[in-house]
């Protein structure tokens, strides 16, 4: 049974860090290309980050750019997203998303909320 758990959510204040890690089970996670998407109130799902199999090539949304890293650790099972200088428009649900290289098999988290806040 696949299973994505995110974790590390919680409120910061902006220009804070957080970090958010993704523990995978359930199938073989070194072979599937991994994203994190974020939904905010009222809004549409929006793709933050992809990570491939390999962990060689990261693609990351404009808007996060520059401050969000994201990098996986196949020994473990887990990817991460490192999140530095947060703003307030960067509060959203996060998910984790696994799915394989041809785009089957596709998978989600039950979220982790991040809330930037003053």
């Amino acid at each position: 049974q696949v299973q994505l758990v995110e974790s590390g959510g919680g409120l910061v204040q902006p220009g804070g860090s957080l970090r958010l890690s993704c523990a995978a089970s359930g199938f073989p996670f070194s072979v599937y290309h991994m994203r994190w998407y974020r939904q905010a109130p009222g809004k549409e799902r929006e793709l933050v980050a992809i990570i491939p199999s390999a962990g060689d090539i990261t693609n990351y949304a404009d808007s996060v750019k520059g401050r969000f890293t994201i990098f996986r650790d196949n020994s473990k099972n887990t990817v991460y997203l490192q999140m530095n200088s947060l703003k307030p428009e960067d509060t959203a649900v996060y998910y984790c998303n696994a799915r394989r290289p041809d785009g089957s098999n596709n998978n989600w988290g039950q979220g982790t909320q991040v809330t930037v806040s003053s």
